[in-house]
């Protein structure tokens, strides 16, 4: 399997509002950045949604070591969220449907043909990859509200 590193971000203008997404790929001297944005969006959804854009442009199973700097999408993996929610009927633990489970849905699909190891980064901090990521994130918003 090819290794490769990704680092994913979201940010919105308003939550719910104008929301955006960034993600870098790396493979070796190889980068790829990509973003996009929507309408009416949540930054929850377009911390998820970096995640997805990025594992989709994998042409093959990889292993993948991903940073992020939501809590949300890091725990919901590292602490085995996703796990109660399919077994409760896509419930949560108050009973309730799980949010953006069309996301995590699609995520965890693609969790099957790669093997993912999310880590945590502080946000807006001094890493530069995951400044770029939301720099991506934040143009996409612009470039999208023009």
């Amino acid at each position: 399997m090819k290794e490769l590193t990704i680092y994913t971000d979201g940010a919105c203008s308003g939550n719910p509002g104008p929301g955006g997404w960034g993600a870098l790929l790396m493979y070796g001297e190889h980068r790829k950045e990509i973003s996009g944005a929507e309408a009416n969006t949540t930054n929850n959804r377009m911390e998820i949604e970096a995640v997805i854009q990025a594992l989709e442009l994998l042409k093959e199973p990889c292993e993948v070591k991903l940073y992020s700097d939501s809590a949300y999408v890091v725990n919901c993996f590292k602490q085995g969220w996703y796990r109660n929610w399919q077994k409760n009927g896509w419930k949560n633990s108050k009973n309730q449907p799980v949010e953006n489970q069309d996301l995590w849905k699609r995520l965890l699909a693609l969790m099957d043909k790669h093997k993912v190891e999310y880590i945590k980064v502080k946000g807006h901090s001094d890493n530069p990859y995951n400044n770029r990521c939301d720099e991506l994130a934040r143009a996409a918003i612009v470039d999208m509200t023009k």
